[in-house]
């Protein structure tokens, strides 16, 4: 029995595998923060049945009738008036920005004919780029706005007050989830492995022994840096190219915007991405931990960027949170360029955001690079 299974071996293999992980601090640290985080993330964060979405009201005559319906609107949770005084303008620009997911918009003459028995109507825009955050606000809006106006009209039951509502989805009349999916898995795809590639790009050659030439060469951290990332660039320009490709031509995604901006927008993306990487192979030392690193970067920007979950449906801790992940404003712009023809100045937010990120990313991937091995 002793040859075969003995517990004092057992319990020194035991002992030299506990020490061997404590030594290895970061990857300790990685098997305790992913449940957590994964813990906190689905348990808080998501929802798949977003209230409070932000929405626009558009009523030259605000009178009893509307102001009566938009509160019943806001009863329900789904909707919450951010602009309630908006003009067509300001709410078009609002919606094709992003800021707002609905647009109310209720005739001059609306409180009239609801007292005087005439058929009234209302039009509600909808943004449905992202069908799932739609589809649970308008399912309410008919039943709510017919009571409300008929509370305050006083009257008896329905059908007294002939109300119409008429529902635009704007951007994706059919409602199609490829529609959604598809172009922000440009972005899925670009985060995975550019920042995966790039981030062992260093530690490579820390584990190959090969440091100490790159060390010796005559050449500055900022050429170093970019002469490792600048050749992922061009990795990344295939990858753009075959998932624009195969999205018009496997799955029929509109385009309808610029593709000089799109470009734009991938190119400060993926240098964001590269550069990120790179930061990350300045703290592992070895490609293990630079793939649990990128793996604990990549996990909650997947889910609060807006991808997978309906951005609007989170809490404002984790929206707020979302925001610093490169991935969520790329979403913003790719989604607003492809489906709904936004221009430059539409999104110039995204862009400079983006632009933030190279910035900040290089300063700080510059500061921790080293030129020695210590």
């Amino acid at each position: 029995m002793g040859r075969f299974f003995s517990l004092g071996r057992l319990r020194a293999l035991l002992v030299k595998e506990t020490i061997q992980m404590r030594r290895d601090r970061l990857t300790f640290a990685m098997m305790l923060a992913v449940p957590l985080v994964q813990l906190v993330l689905f348990g808080y964060a998501i929802n798949t049945d977003p209230k409070e979405l932000p929405a626009a009201l558009v009523a030259p005559v605000q009178d009893r009738f509307t102001r009566a319906m938009v509160s019943a609107l806001e009863l329900t949770g789904y909707y919450r008036f951010i602009a309630p005084n908006a003009t067509a303008t300001e709410a078009e620009a609002m919606i094709a920005r992003g800021d707002v997911s609905f647009v109310v918009t209720v005739p001059s003459d609306f409180g009239r004919r609801i007292e005087r028995g005439d058929p009234a109507q209302i039009l509600i825009e909808a943004d449905a780029t992202d069908p799932s955050v739609a589809s649970g606000a308008i399912s309410t809006l008919s039943t709510v706005a017919q009571e409300a106006l008929q509370r305050e009209a006083g009257t008896g039951p329905p059908p007294a007050i002939p109300l119409g509502i008429t529902v635009h989805r704007r951007y994706n009349p059919e409602g199609i989830t490829q529609y959604n999916i598809v172009p922000a898995l440009l972005g899925v795809i670009l985060q995975l492995t550019m920042v995966m590639m790039t981030s062992m790009a260093l530690t490579r050659e820390t584990e190959r022994g090969t440091m100490e030439n790159l060390l010796s060469m005559p050449a500055s951290p900022l050429e170093i840096m970019l002469g490792k990332v600048l050749p992922y660039l061009g990795v990344g320009a295939v990858q753009v190219i075959v998932v624009l490709v195969a999205a018009r031509a496997m799955f029929g995604i509109p385009f309808v915007g610029s593709l000089a901006l799109i470009l734009g927008g991938v190119l400060l993306f993926v240098l964001a991405l590269v550069i990120l990487g790179y930061l990350i192979s300045t703290v592992s030392r070895t490609q293990m931990q630079a793939m649990q690193i990128t793996f604990f970067f990549f996990l909650p920007s997947l889910m609060l960027s807006g991808f997978m979950f309906p951005y609007r449906g989170m809490p404002g801790w984790a929206q707020t949170l979302g925001e610093i992940f490169p991935l969520t404003h790329f979403l913003r712009l790719i989604r607003s360029v492809m489906l709904k023809g936004a221009d430059a100045a539409t999104v110039a937010d995204s862009l400079a955001v983006l632009t933030l990120f190279v910035l900040v990313f290089s300063l700080v991937a510059l500061l921790r690079f080293r030129r020695t091995l210590d």
